[in-house]
This record gives C-alpha cells, structure tokens and sequence, in this order.
C-alpha cells in the first residue's frame, strides 16, 4: 500500500509538466561514441523516443535540448524531430537552463529535465520533475525524482514524455508521425 501510494505521489510531478527539457549523450544515446578517421562522433538515436519527442512538439509542448555533446548529428537529429530550442557544447548547462527559461517566461515547476550524470545534477535541483534514466551515475539516480526503467538511449525519453501526455490526456495512438 505504502508502494501505491508513492507512486501515485510521483505521478502527480506529472501532471504539470509543460516543458521537457533533456541531455542527449547518456539520455537520448546510449552514451556511446564511436569516433571515426576524420574525428566525427556517430550517435545511435532510439526511433520511439523521437515518436515522442514529436508529437510533444506537435502537442505544443516545449522541448529543449542541453548538451555538452556537439556535432551535427545532433543538430539535424533535433531539427528533424522540430526542436528548435537546442543548445550543444555546453559546459555548465546551469545558465543556458536560467536564460531559457527567463527568455520563455518558464515555471521551473512546470519542466521536466532528464539527465544522466554530474553535469545534470544543478540543473535537475531547479526543475519540478527530475528525472534519469536506469543507467545514470549514482548521484543523479540518488537525486531524481523518477528512475526510469528504461536506460539512456533505449526509451527513457519516451518513457517520462508519454507518462505525462496521458496524465494529461494529450497522448493518443495515431500513427500519422514518421521518424
């Protein structure tokens, strides 16, 4: 019962959530880089996770990226999904967080951040839901207010963006969104 009722408490987190906010290596990838002659990093994207992402776009949820990983395979992955809010490079992800969020007029109380390790870990004290995937570094798992039981690269993001779509009524089945 004691279970049942913390999960329902954690459920609640996602009811008001209206912007997402996540890291790519370690949350949409799986963390793995593979390097290739001419110094370009190869990513592996998961497909549902993008599903996700855009039909949270398209729902008119806002969605953004911040990442230390940079490349343009990021990019183009991003714009391709439709975010357009996406930052890449980034060092200390804490004042890119404070300027998005000031330049859209954001309650942090309203974001959802999912991140994996110690650079997530000022950015995930500041928002209302925040959430890692399995695999994240034991700070981050220790600090998160969900745990998804799906690890970075393999669902995690479809997993906390459809939890709050169908709390809130705005997930459906339709199969009209290519990826």
């Amino acid at each position: 019962m004691n279970q049942t009722k913390t999960l329902k408490n954690r459920l609640e987190y996602f009811k008001h959530i209206r912007t997402f906010i996540f890291d790519v290596d370690g949350v949409m990838t799986d963390g793995t880089l593979q390097v290739t002659d001419s110094g370009d990093a190869l990513r592996t994207f998961h497909t549902r996770d993008g599903y996700a992402m855009r039909r949270a776009v398209q729902e008119g949820y806002n969605i953004c990226v911040i990442t230390g990983g940079k490349g343009n395979s990021i990019e183009r992955r991003l714009k391709d999904l439709g975010i357009s809010h996406y930052y890449t490079g980034v060092g200390d992800k804490l004042p890119v967080y404070q300027r998005y969020i000031a330049a859209h007029n954001l309650n942090p109380a309203e974001i959802l951040f999912m991140g994996d390790d110690l650079n997530d870990y000022e950015v995930m004290h500041k928002v209302g839901l925040a959430c890692c995937p399995a695999d994240a570094c034991t700070e981050i798992i220790e600090m998160a207010h969900y745990i998804s039981p799906n690890t970075g690269g393999k669902g995690c993001v479809r997993d906390v963006i459809e939890k709050v779509m169908k709390l809130q009524g705005t997930w459906d089945n339709q199969y009209t969104i290519s990826v």
